[in-house]
């Protein structure tokens, strides 16, 4: 089997179905890619689409997906809780299945390219892929999202996009294209309505604010739901793991009184973070992940070639018609009459 690495764009639209799915139908039309999950959500007005490739083709599914969000999405008409720049806001290579960072990186360098050439779309290359330090935090990347990028591209000399113009294109703004590790997006939904301690505790426990390392934090007002989201990304969930992120907002939540009435976990999720939660919570002592869980110990041993042939030789030699030893008798006395 050859190299495959995971592919996560995040586009401006999430009530559109209509214009959810071409663009998920772009992708799926490129050689190779298998969507694994799509997730939209309205309050946000975001989707977020994983899907893997091979390393031959992910970059031309990236430019592919793109393409058909730059043609279906106006981001002067967008209006959602979730900070963006572009019509594909945001579009990581992850390495997964034996690929490797460095494939990810030299996978962002091409699609960054191509896209800026051909769509005329600014690009800038972030974590991994960045080519200056201050580009390795989107955060730093997308400030000022679309409107604020729209004054300032072409005049300061820090917003020069690694690809592309040096303009804002006109509807489908900007984007960042990366390479990372796997992060977790956490959501946390309070019972308050109190956006100012919303905005407080974000600051207070992302990274940029003094808090704890590899989070972001930022408060959303939930229309649907009339209550304030806590919505953090762990970038690296072993330096700060879901349930040490949790105790942190418990810090300032508790003394108020403010509940936590659920928590979302956006897009696929490594079992390692989950697991580890678990493992936290319970204090479980002397826990081994690879030996102890029953699924990672299974996969482990179906994934071997040997279990592999051991599995084909005894269907071969059970004596049932099918399927079995009786199915390949038959066809190989099929093949000798022919």
């Amino acid at each position: 089997m050859g190299k495959f690495v995971e592919c996560v764009p995040n586009f401006s639209e999430g009530r559109d179905l209509s214009k959810i799915n071409a663009i998920v139908d772009a992708a799926r039309a490129v050689p190779g890619v298998l969507v694994l999950d799509v997730e939209k959500d309205a309050d946000h007005n975001r989707t977020v689409l994983t899907f893997i490739a091979p390393v031959e083709t992910a970059a031309d599914a990236m430019f592919a997906v793109t393409k058909k969000a730059s043609e279906l999405i106006d981001l002067n008409q967008h209006k959602g809780e979730h900070p963006r720049m572009g019509a594909t806001d945001v579009a990581p290579f992850i390495p997964v299945m034996d690929s490797t960072i460095e494939d990810c990186v030299a996978l962002a360098a091409k699609a960054g390219e191509r896209i800026g050439r051909e769509l005329n779309i600014p690009v800038y290359l972030y974590d991994k892929a960045a080519r200056v330090d201050h580009r390795r935090d989107l955060a730093k990347v997308r400030k000022g999202q679309f409107e604020g990028l729209r004054e300032v591209i072409g005049k300061d000399p820090e917003r020069v996009p690694d690809f592309g113009p040096n303009k804002i294109h006109p509807t489908a703004g900007a984007m960042a294209v990366g390479a990372r590790h796997q992060i977790v997006n956490f959501n946390v939904n309070l019972a308050t309505t109190d956006m100012e301690f919303a905005k407080g505790l974000a600051k207070k426990i992302r990274t940029t604010g003094g808090g704890l390392p590899a989070l972001r934090a930022k408060e959303i007002f939930l229309e649907s739901k009339g209550q304030v989201q806590m919505s953090t990304v762990l970038t690296d969930y072993k330096t700060t793991s879901i349930k040490r992120a949790l105790d942190e907002m418990r810090k300032d939540l508790d003394p108020k009184g403010i509940e936590i009435t659920g928590t979302e976990l956006i897009g696929l999720t490594t079992q390692e973070a989950l697991t580890d939660y678990a493992v936290e919570s319970l204090k479980v002592q002397g826990f081994d992940k690879e030996t102890q869980v029953l699924e990672t110990k299974l996969l482990k041993l179906l994934g071997s070639w040997q279990s592999g042939a051991n599995l084909l030789a005894d269907a071969l030699a059970n004596t049932d018609p099918t399927p079995g030893g009786g199915s390949a008798a038959a066809i190989a006395g099929a093949m000798g009459c022919a």
